[in-house]
């Protein structure tokens, strides 16, 4: 038995249907685990926030990242699970991820289909979550995401699909959850938490961890611009004199933009405003492989590159680190990236 932590947040696993045009968050924890099957497992619940995740910004990531934490310390704890809207779920995994130093898991899961639909699938997320927050196999393997029956990676993990069950996606998933009936079910049945079997393939790569993000955090901003054809640097510009103390450029190709971008983004880095380099391209990595306006020109300017990462997991990098310190250094982001 396993005693397992279930923080929430909100999202559409916890969203209902009613009187307004769309679905909103508000059912509590307590009435999502009413009707999970936990098993043998002993599960508590807490509500951090009840929210659809397109409304959260930095100071409900930290109080999210400081939730967690404190729930780890406890030694009658031996893992947690994170209910969140999908939207960004990505962002706070990742930021989890990062700053995540306990042997101990944590599962972020959710829902695409609200709790009064056709079909709901929260339920069954929620149910496997716990499955793997209290699996001793999910030791030492940081933060994970599980969706429709398969176990993601924090990092480089990202939301594929507006609605489908299965949306997310990215690096590829780490393992899987099973079900498994016992000798001791009839047919009809279905099965419980007791016969799930948690299987891993691969060993997500984890980092040396960051600090929590302070109050500082809360207020460090970060932006992002998509180059495009014709792109110039008018939007770059305005994000530059709203405050922004970093942005995050999302190339073409392998993180290629144009003359007019890299004009902008030479005299940027010049001022002390950081630039990282990403691209809109799902898979690959950026790199400095074209001039004339291309990554290598931005590199030679002094634009961080963000690897692999999604531009959003980037974008929370480079917060954390900027809240942290006023310089980042290629260094500085090489194992993170």
């Amino acid at each position: 038995m396993a005693r397992i932590t279930v923080l929430a947040t909100g999202g559409t696993i916890a969203s209902t249907r009613s009187s307004t045009p769309g679905a909103t968050a508000t059912e509590s924890i307590e009435a999502l685990l009413q009707s999970v099957d936990t098993g043998t497992h002993e599960v508590t619940g807490k509500d951090i926030l009840t929210t659809g995740s397109y409304l959260l910004n930095h100071k409900d990531l930290r109080i999210i990242a400081e939730s967690v934490a404190d729930v780890l310390k406890d030694d009658n704890c031996d893992g947690v699970v994170l209910t969140h809207g999908t939207d960004t779920l990505e962002e706070t995994a990742y930021l989890l991820d990062l700053v995540h130093s306990s042997s101990k898991p944590v599962v972020v899961t959710g829902a695409q289909r609200t709790p009064d639909s056709i079909g709901h699938d929260g339920e069954l997320n929620l149910q496997d979550a716990i499955a793997v927050a209290g699996s001793s196999k999910s030791q030492e393997r940081g933060v994970l995401i599980v969706f429709a029956g398969a176990i993601h990676p924090a990092r480089g993990t990202t939301k594929l699909h507006t609605t489908n069950p299965s949306p997310f996606g990215g690096v590829g998933a780490c393992g899987y959850v099973a079900d498994i009936p016992s000798s001791a079910s009839k047919i009809g049945e279905s099965s419980t938490q007791a016969d799930k079997q948690v299987h891993y393939h691969a060993c997500p790569r984890r980092a040396r961890a960051l600090n929590l993000p302070d109050e500082r955090f809360d207020s460090t901003r970060v932006d992002v611009v998509v180059t495009h054809p014709g792109a110039d640097a008018t939007a770059a510009q305005a994000y530059a004199d709203a405050g922004a103390a970093g942005l995050v450029l999302v190339g073409t190709g392998a993180g290629n933009g144009n003359h007019a971008l890299l004009e902008w983004a030479s005299e940027t880095i010049e001022s002390g405003i950081t630039v990282g380099l990403s691209t809109r391209v799902p898979h690959g990595s950026v790199l400095p492989l074209y001039g004339n306006g291309g990554a290598s020109d931005f590199l030679q300017a002094g634009a961080l590159f963000m690897g692999d990462l999604p531009w959003s997991q980037a974008r929370i990098l480079l917060a954390l680190l900027l809240s942290q310190q006023q310089v980042i250094s290629s260094d500085a982001l090489a194992e993170h990236i």
